[in-house]
């Protein structure tokens, strides 16, 4: 990756984190299904990313989001455990021949079906863990897994309308 890639990828993260901050931290469908919107800034990192740098990158995000929203390591600990989860599903779903390296896992690089069959897993680990935390001790397993479920199903239809709007269109001929 080079360091116009790099920066590239910052800033996309930074400004994942600050919409996440300052316009999502609130919106919550019946209360039960909630944005995570700056998972996506993990989930576009190139495949060819070690697995390292995403979880560290993962942490300082979760990190982040953890201060403005005063969840005391809940983001950080689910962040971190999908950066963890995305290296071993990548290789769960690889093809046959492999992946080319430069290849980045969007919806325009790798298409619908992938894309969602991809992120709607992790997106789902990352709620699972999240909700977990969230609900130690007060909630039975049915409200996590009905947060978890609903909230995972809201972010990735949020992330692939992000894409949608803001990514740029692979050119096909």
């Amino acid at each position: 990756m080079n360091i116009r890639n790099l920066i590239s990828y910052l800033l996309l993260i930074i400004f994942l984190g600050l919409v996440q901050i300052f316009f999502l931290k609130n919106l919550a469908l019946f209360g039960v299904a909630f944005a995570f919107v700056y998972l996506l800034g993990i989930l576009s990192l190139p495949i060819s990313t070690r697995p390292v740098p995403v979880i560290l990158i993962a942490f300082v995000l979760g990190f982040v989001i953890d201060l403005f929203y005063e969840t005391i390591g809940m983001h950080t600990a689910a962040a971190t455990f999908m950066a963890f989860a995305r290296s071993l599903w990548l290789r769960a779903i690889s093809p046959t021949g492999g992946y080319v390296e430069t290849e980045e896992p969007t919806l325009s690089e790798m298409g619908f079906g992938w894309f969602l069959s991809y992120s709607l897993p992790l997106i789902f680990a990352y709620s699972l863990v999240f909700f977990t935390a969230d609900q130690w001790g007060t909630g039975g397993l049915w409200v996590i897994l009905n947060k978890s479920l609903f909230s995972s199903l809201f972010t990735c239809l949020l992330v692939i309308l992000v894409q949608l709007l803001f990514f740029k269109r692979r050119r096909r001929i």
